[in-house]
């Protein structure tokens, strides 16, 4: 008969393994932890001066229109009172709900908003609907008046800028 053989003495696989990673958990570094902090928390707070920036521009077109201010921050009813600054119908509410409709709805109400304070449909397009904060601005802070619904009745604002 054949002697069965016995295993070596010491440690075996898993035991080498474990006394070999809980040194490396150990000696980690935690520096990047706190350079990403750095990093996300800069970021955080760049969006929240560019969101404050935007709403003092929509606070200024608002107040231009003759609407109150703070309207701006409650949501759907700023909405409700942009339509009603443009001339459409409050329903228009539900079409800005509906998956590609209302990317059509967008470029449209864009290019009212830009001719109720007397500025192109060119203008609405490039300014407020692809440069937005930026366009507000323009509207709130610069020399644009609020010349009234340009889509009141089907009647046309001309555009002067």
């Amino acid at each position: 008969m054949a002697m069965a053989r016995k295993p070596p003495k010491g440690p075996g696989r898993l035991e080498t393994a474990l006394m070999t990673m809980i040194p490396a958990f150990l000696l980690q570094d935690d520096a990047g932890g706190a350079l990403g902090a750095l990093i996300g928390g800069s970021f955080f707070l760049m969006i929240l001066v560019v969101a404050a920036v935007c709403i003092a521009g929509m606070w200024k077109v608002f107040v231009k229109a003759g609407q109150p201010g703070w309207a701006v921050l409650v949501p759907f009813y700023n909405l409700y009172l942009m339509l009603k600054i443009v001339g459409r119908p409050a329903w228009w509410i539900l079409l800005f709900l509906i998956p590609f409709v209302s990317l059509v709805i967008v470029v449209i109400f864009a290019m009212d908003m830009a001719k109720s304070f007397g500025k192109s449909a060119g203008w609405g397009i490039v300014m407020l609907l692809l440069l937005g904060g930026i366009g507000y601005l323009v509207l709130g802070f610069g020399d644009a008046r609020y010349v009234g619904p340009a889509a009141a009745d089907g009647a046309a604002v001309p555009a002067t800028a």
